[in-house]
């Protein structure tokens, strides 16, 4: 099925990206990569270097990334030491964010959350350090949560994104397979479900979503559009410069 699905996405000649977890990446990544992937993704609620574990052979994480031939994204990760140790591990982007999703309740089960600007932030501040480390080696920093208006997408690559992962926005669109519904892999739990199915409606085409024309107010469609007029509003042209835009903290 993994095969069959990822092939379907290749024959419409788009990039194609497949992501594992931590615990299933050694059982799959074998039917992963024979599909012929372009990036690989080990995705998790929290993606340690160090990964331990009491039932399974952890996955060598440094030994797995360096034996593969594509990119491999790794993540989540909230803060500057661990996204440096997946940075060091030789992750090709690290995913930043934890329980900050529409369809999570991380917060609520775990009692566990970290702001993403914060977030951003600081893995942005691990990425310059690790770039004079590595002696120039460039690791992408993607947010991965509370990216659900367009807004939010400008305030992520302010604070040091270079990409952001879009759920809810994307599930609102007509073709989306959910119709209105959206939910993660952390909403499926044999013991311990840390996500909920939630209703986000339908506002548009996927190309009104993304490309515009925007006929809502609310920052939910136009994304494209949206952070291009941000990024004229503060003075820029450019992403990588964007991110050196003046943040200021509202305590409101």
């Amino acid at each position: 099925l993994i095969k069959e699905r990822l092939a379907e996405i290749r024959a419409a000649g788009v990039c194609v990206a497949a992501a594992l977890s931590p615990q299933r990446t050694a059982q799959f990544y074998k039917s992963v990569i024979d599909a012929g992937v372009d990036i690989f993704v080990i995705r998790g609620t929290t993606v340690s270097a160090e990964h331990v574990s009491k039932t399974n052979e952890a996955l060598n994480l440094k030994k797995f990334i360096y034996e593969l031939d594509v990119p491999v994204i790794v993540g989540g990760c909230a803060t500057a030491q661990s996204a440096l140790h997946l940075m060091r591990a030789g992750a090709a982007g690290v995913l930043v964010g934890f329980g900050g999703g529409a369809a999570h309740t991380t917060r609520q089960v775990l009692g566990i959350s970290v702001p993403m600007a914060t977030a951003v932030a600081d893995v942005a501040a691990a990425r310059r350090e690790y770039l004079d480390e590595s002696g120039g080696r460039y690791v992408h920093v993607i947010a991965d949560g509370s990216v659900g208006k367009s807004g939010d997408i400008a305030k992520a690559i302010a604070c040091g994104a270079d990409a952001v992962m879009l759920g809810s926005p994307l599930a609102r669109a007509e073709s989306a397979p959910g119709r209105g519904w959206h939910w993660g892999p952390e909403a499926h739990h044999s013991e311990l479900p840390r996500g909920t199915r939630v209703y986000v409606g339908s506002s548009g085409s996927l190309e009104e979503i993304l490309l515009g024309p925007s006929h809502s107010a609310d920052g939910s469609m136009n994304l494209f559009g949206a952070l291009r007029r941000a990024m004229a509003t503060s003075g820029y042209s450019d992403l990588k410069e964007f991110q050196r835009v003046e943040i200021v903290l509202n305590r409101a």
